[in-house]
């Protein structure tokens, strides 16, 4: 009776990211207020779940593992790209045939139709963000294969570029199969200092804190976010950040 009620509640999550989808406010979302929600072989954390000017759908949540376990059997995803990004531990990530174990701060991106699976390869526990979206204008399978298609990106392997305010890493920036752009770099920023004027841009962005505590403006509002949390900012939303620890802040910004 157990597997039966976890069956038919996953089920109906993943019917759920086709049905109609409300706007997501630009706001900041805090790990520690999300609610989680326990299941046989993890746990989860909703973050949000909704439209955006430029996704028919965004969804993201946090999956905990502990070692050796799995959330799920492999998959695939026939219309939505689906990313993930380690907050803690370490994960076995596998894609088609191809398997990495990937520590804290570390990517993955499975384009759809390719088979992907996770699986805690620690032996402590595991934290991951997962971030399923699927565009609004139709997907185009084959410029996402040609920008080189589902990728394993290790935290050590990308080199931090020195700057004024502190350093800059560069993950990736080129088409998928659902964005004609998708550009995603780590900012540490040194204590006491803004990121950039405040500015808008077309492009909708999320900010996820890795390090430090930040004061992020959201329009005509200031809200504070620490490590764990994530900031939605949609289309023309003027935004800026600032460190408001004692030490440096690190954090991931992506757009598309």
């Amino acid at each position: 009776m157990r597997k039966a009620v976890i069956l038919y509640f996953t089920v109906l999550s993943i019917g759920n990211l086709n049905a109609q989808q409300q706007p997501i406010n630009s706001d900041a979302y805090r790990f520690n207020d999300l609610k989680v929600e326990k299941e046989a072989t993890r746990e989860t954390r909703q973050v949000l779940e909704g439209s955006t000017r430029d996704l028919e759908i965004l969804e993201i949540h946090t999956t905990s593992l502990e070692p050796g376990k799995s959330p799920h059997p492999p998959h695939t995803h026939d219309d939505v790209e689906e990313m993930i990004i380690i907050k803690e531990g370490k994960l076995k990530v596998t894609i088609k045939d191809k398997s990495k174990i990937l520590g804290p701060g570390s990517v993955a991106l499975a384009i759809p139709g390719e088979e992907h699976g996770f699986e805690n390869g620690g032996d402590t526990r595991t934290t991951y963000y997962v971030i399923k979206y699927k565009s609004k204008t139709p997907m185009d399978l084959e410029r996402g294969k040609k920008a080189g298609g589902s990728f394993m990106i290790d935290w050590n392997d990308i080199v931090a570029k020195e700057h004024e305010k502190g350093s800059r890493r560069n993950f990736f920036d080129h088409p998928t199969s659902m964005t004609n752009r998708f550009e995603m770099h780590v900012t540490q920023l040194k204590t006491g200092l803004n990121s950039h004027p405040p500015h808008t841009h077309r492009a909708e962005e999320i900010i996820l804190v890795i390090e430090g505590d930040v004061r992020m403006q959201i329009g005509d509002r200031q809200e504070k976010a620490s490590v764990g949390d994530l900031v939605f900012l949609g289309s023309e939303v003027s935004h800026n950040l600032t460190n408001i620890g004692s030490g440096s802040c690190t954090y991931f910004a992506f757009q598309w």
